[in-house]
């Protein structure tokens, strides 16, 4: 298999990689590239900018090519970047959702961590029930279908919780509506005894945000709750009018949704017949249940686009006129890669492709990475430090941090944080690296911090060529607790690279840099019973 061969390739450069790291370290010097992509080396291949012209005003066709090869772990969506359009705040985002909301005709498909109690939230679900009632009255059979996908344990919190929002849609289409709450096959037996109320939000999430309305996809780390519509930071992106990429998501949560407990009207969940239940059957029959499931979604697009492939070479005209579908081609300048990270499945595309971006990305080039809660994988943290490109990385600092003011034990996670980013600071310093590698922390009086992704400028690039937008945090619980999924966008649509530069620059103007003298501000201090506990803790925040 192609994945598994990139697989194998991935681990041999990963391997040679770390040994090399004490060395790089040392030496901070430039390092020597040794790409695991040699078969891929005309691809990926890049002709240096000559230092005394300016950066071209697009990243041309040639250098956009050397990224096909994450085609070998998913699908790959060619589409128009004039279809993608980047959001940019809580309130535009509200009312995208609402404006295709009340305009969907087949099909509303909702997965996110959970979906508020607020009267924001409320009118969402008024808003489903206007356009089911409304396609009730215009046909005399509707097609219109509505699918949610929450986490079950975070939709369950409190008395008025996801569910009781939802029940009324059940019970009043019942034909048309699906609920479906997804619980970890980790939180089992005792520990599901034992571990109260938002504690066992810790084991494993449903953390998946896809916003879905006929052939129009919103992508984002945003929840359905207030504060992600009003002031709660993060990032989106709306993809119209794209029919391949909308079927793939659709049957994505569908998959996901089988292996979930289906709500029902009385506040019940029961798993679908013939599924092996999350946490009272066997975890290894559910986990290879799900990978099967899950991964004939993924088979089933590459197949389709492959056989498609095979045709459209086959139907081309012989008089040398262009067919619609060859305009169409010619036409589509952006490819999206649909990632997804579902650990405790053996599902690890995301993580991959992630590690394998990071590792070729080439000196000169700079990295954008933005994170809400900054906590990298030693992975993640290890390529940063011990490869080529710039980067700038943004995090929240402690007062747009969004467990600011939690009661309890999760007040404390902000300083957490802090000495996590302490720590990372100090590895930068020690290594000669600050001018390489900059820490920023945003800060918006009123708001919290949510965004997370990258943005990808190639050498001598003024635009990014590539992000990375959706669900991941890049930290431990993303790799390996959570269901995650985000986009790969890679273009060379000039317009789209304006916009997704404009939002990078948006949101990290509303940062300061992280210096040593950061670290030495009265609300940067840690106290010492979080420096012991924040070691064994911080797997699960």
């Amino acid at each position: 298999m192609a994945a598994a061969a990139v697989h194998r390739l991935l681990v041999s450069r990963l391997q040679r990689l770390a040994a090399g790291l004490a060395r790089s370290r040392a030496a901070l010097g430039k390092r020597e590239r040794r790409s695991s992509y040699l078969l891929l080396a005309p691809l990926l291949a890049q002709t240096k900018a000559r230092a005394d012209l300016p950066p071209p005003p697009c990243v041309s066709t040639h250098n956009i090519q050397r990224f096909q090869w994450i085609g070998e772990f998913v699908p790959a969506f060619r589409i128009s970047g004039s279809q993608v359009n980047v959001l940019s705040s809580p309130a535009e985002f509200y009312d995208t959702l609402k404006e295709h909301i009340m305009t969907a005709k087949k099909r509303i498909v909702l997965a996110s961590l959970y979906l508020g109690t607020g009267p924001l939230e409320q009118e969402l679900v008024d808003c489903i029930e206007e356009t089911l009632q409304r396609s009730q009255d215009e046909t005399t059979i509707s097609d219109l279908r509505v699918a949610v996908l929450l986490d079950c344990t975070r939709g369950s919190r409190g008395k008025k919780n996801s569910r009781t929002m939802l029940i009324p849609l059940l019970k009043k289409f019942p034909n048309q509506v699906r609920i479906s709450l997804y619980h970890t096959p980790d939180l089992r037996g005792i520990l599901k005894l034992l571990v109260p109320e938002r504690f066992n939000e810790t084991i494993g999430l449903q953390h998946i945000k896809i916003y879905l309305f006929d052939n129009n996809v919103i992508i984002s780390g945003a929840n359905l709750s207030d504060s992600y519509f009003t002031n709660r930071q993060d990032r989106y992106v709306l993809l119209r009018d794209c029919h391949e990429l909308a079927d793939f998501f659709e049957e994505l949560v569908n998959a996901v949704s089988d292996i979930s407990l289906q709500l029902e009207q009385d506040d019940t969940a029961e798993v679908k017949l013939g599924m092996v239940h999350p946490f009272t059957g066997s975890r290894r029959d559910f986990c290879a249940a799900a990978n099967k499931r899950i991964m004939s979604v993924v088979h089933e697009a590459r197949r389709k686009q492959q056989l498609a492939n095979q045709l459209m070479g086959l139907a081309e005209s012989p008089s040398g006129e262009e067919s619609a579908l060859d305009r169409n081609v010619r036409q589509a300048d952006t490819w999206i890669y649909p990632l997804i990270q579902m650990k405790p499945f053996q599902i690890e595309i995301d993580e991959q492709v992630t590690e394998v971006l990071m590792t070729e990305a080439d000196e000169d080039s700079r990295i954008y990475l933005t994170s809400g809660y900054f906590n990298l994988t030693q992975a993640y943290m290890d390529l940063i430090l011990g490869t080529s490109a710039d980067y700038q990385i943004l995090l929240a600092s402690p007062e747009v941090n969004g467990f600011l003011g939690a009661k309890g034990v999760a007040g404390a996670i902000p300083s957490a944080y802090v000495y996590i980013a302490r720590q990372f600071y100090s590895r930068l310093c020690q290594g000669g690296l600050q001018d390489r590698i900059m820490l920023h922390e945003y800060f918006r009086k009123g708001w919290t911090f949510h965004a997370k992704g990258l943005w990808y400028y190639l050498s001598g690039s003024k635009w990014p060529c590539l992000t990375l937008i959706g669900s991941p945090n890049f930290g431990y619980r993303s790799v390996h607790r959570d269901l995650e999924a985000q986009l790969v966008i890679v273009t060379e649509n000039c317009n789209l690279q304006q916009q997704l530069h404009q939002e990078q620059e948006h949101l990290y103007r509303l940062s300061s840099e992280v210096l040593t003298t950061t670290f030495d501000q009265p609300n940067r201090h840690v106290k010492l019973w979080v420096k012991l506990v924040t070691p064994l803790i911080k797997n699960f925040f």
